[in-house]
């Protein structure tokens, strides 16, 4: 029940004006290994509106990747207000609503890799509040990515009117 209201609620937030399906998770989905994260870059960012936050978040538009789980993988850049620079390397299981870490970078070490990372709901902590942003504004449709990730960079450019024009979800 859990699964089935957060994939809902991507569902509205995409603009999603019918009902329509929502696919479930189904107990035979296997993950692809997540490829090693790419070069961290600060250059390009998509910035993304967290309010109430004191970082700064962006999205680096050449690491978004649509894979064959189903999984949108992307690196997030977070900024303090000193100037430090940290990475997220992440990915959004759209049919389920939810969120793995696979590695962060921070100035001193690089790309650490998140030892037995597991899925987390992307609506339980605020620690996620800039994944669901991602969710809602680009990565998934309903329950499922939005198209290959031209789109979902697309999608987190364009201002909240003309975000899945070409999906037919918003017209």
């Amino acid at each position: 029940m859990h699964r089935s209201f957060v994939a809902l609620a991507l569902a509205g937030a995409a603009g999603a004006a019918s009902a329509q399906y929502i696919p479930m998770p189904q107990a035979d989905w296997k993950e692809v290994e997540a490829p090693p994260p790419p070069a961290l870059s600060t250059r390009g960012l998509i910035p993304l509106e967290i309010t109430g936050s004191s970082l700064r978040f962006g999205v680096d538009p050449a690491s978004v990747t649509v894979a064959g789980d189903g999984v949108v993988r992307y690196v997030v850049v977070a900024t303090s207000g000193s100037g430090t620079t940290n990475g997220i390397y992440e990915g959004i299981r759209c049919s389920s609503g939810e969120v793995k870490v696979y590695a962060r970078h921070n100035p001193d070490s690089g790309w650490v890799p998140v030892r037995n990372a597991d899925w987390q709901p992307i609506h339980r902590t605020a620690n996620y509040r800039y994944s669901l942003y991602i969710a809602r504004n680009g990565a998934c449709i309903g329950g499922v990515p939005n198209g290959p990730a031209v789109n979902v960079v697309r999608d987190l450019r364009s201002p909240p009117t003309h975000k899945f024009e070409s999906s037919g979800a918003l017209r």
